[in-house]
């Protein structure tokens, strides 16, 4: 390799290099079998730090990784201060790693590392962007599956350039696609008189009138319910809101599902509509008449699928009849939902392959995940 071949990774440096951060796996991944870009605008949400709300309460810094003046690669390192707080090794994280030359995957997380390192952190872990409630893990199985709202596509050569770098599996993370249909909502077998039964128990949607409530109450239950789970941080106040701000225009009550027990709430479960059924031939970055059908794709909500993104019992709830219950009847209600929405499909995604509670429940309606995602993590102490 000569000279003017060599990798350079160098930090993000002003707004011309954080756009072209932004909008990079685009053009990185074009004509590759099954990518669908994201749009640009909801990539800058997630990534400028002008707009995505992890700048609250994290810091971050960007790579890019250059070869011969062109670009070739990314990554991000991010420290989150509400993971801080956790008991063990003070943790940082990466994120955003894309790349097809797999040569300046090790650069690029080297020099994560030892900008965390520099931080005072003892161990990195990631894929995150850019923390746990954003995209997470590196794209393991699925690459040929259709693309889902909020989860990142990676080619299959990702995976095995993070391990000859030096990491490690930490977890996987496993997508379902669960299909609306008689078939699936047998499967579940939540008998027909169960809510006759529970009595005290009431199912109802979003108030739209009520939404900082509403917003309140998901973050609450979400909260405790993973609170201490593998890799968990707390969802912020202001992060709920600004998710259901930024979903106001596709948001419709019935993609609320709220569980109340003699009227205090205890299990909810948050459906975002798919918006790459609605963009994917837009390319990322929509002309004018692009803007114009989106607009109006978006008015007609003209979905076929959707994913689950937050779902959560509460903790007092556990050992109890109810708890074993509740989860089944919460997948019994997005199947009714899905007779008034649009929906086909519906994906239970983000699944800790440890869950074996969940898996269960999920895999007597379908076997298989359709997806898989992976988390690394190494000490750098």
């Amino acid at each position: 390799m000569t000279n003017s071949d060599q990798i350079v990774v160098s930090p993000v440096s002003g707004t011309r290099q954080l756009a072209l951060f932004i909008r990079l796996p685009r053009l990185l991944y074009s004509g590759l079998p099954s990518y669908v870009p994201p749009l640009d605008m909801e990539q800058k949400g997630m990534l400028h730090p002008k707009r995505s709300r992890f700048f609250e309460h994290g810091t971050a810094c960007y790579f890019l990784a250059w070869r011969n003046g062109k670009p070739i690669g990314r990554i991000s390192a991010q420290i989150d201060r509400l993971a801080l707080e956790q008991d063990g090794p003070r943790t940082g994280f990466f994120g955003a790693l894309d790349a097809v030359e797999t040569e300046c995957v090790k650069p690029l997380l080297d020099a994560a590392t030892d900008w965390l390192r520099l931080q005072g952190i003892e161990r990195i872990r990631g894929p995150w962007t850019l923390n746990y409630h954003g995209e997470s893990g590196t794209m393991i199985e699925g690459q040929m599956e259709p693309p889902m709202v909020g989860t990142g596509w990676h080619p299959e050569t990702l995976g095995p350039a993070i391990e000859r770098a030096g990491f490690a599996k930490a977890m996987d993370l496993l997508s379902y696609r669960m299909e609306v249909s008689p078939v699936a909502e047998r499967a579940n077998r939540v008998p027909a008189n169960l809510r006759a039964r529970l009595g005290a128990v009431t199912v109802r949607g979003l108030r739209k009138d009520h939404i900082i409530e509403d917003a309140d109450i998901l973050r609450d239950i979400y909260n405790d319910a993973w609170a201490g789970t593998w890799g968990n941080v707390p969802i912020t106040r202001d992060e709920v809101q600004a998710l259901l701000a930024s979903l106001k225009p596709v948001l419709k009550p019935e993609q609320y599902v709220l569980v109340e027990f003699e009227g205090e709430p205890v299990a909810i479960a948050l459906v975002v509509p798919n918006i790459f059924d609605i963009s994917g031939d837009l390319n990322g970055a929509p002309s004018p008449l692009g803007w114009v059908k989106l607009g109006s794709r978006i008015l007609a909500h003209d979905f076929h699928s959707a994913r689950v993104i937050l779902l959560g019992v509460k903790k007092k709830l556990a050992g109890t009849a109810l708890s074993a219950i509740i989860p089944a009847l919460l997948i019994d209600e997005l199947m009714q939902r899905g007779r008034v929405l649009p929906y086909r499909l519906i994906e239970l995604g983000w699944v800790l392959e440890t869950n074996v509670g969940i898996r269960n429940l999920i895999e007597r309606i379908v076997p298989t995940p359709y997806k898989k995602h992976r988390m690394y993590e190494k000490n750098i102490s």
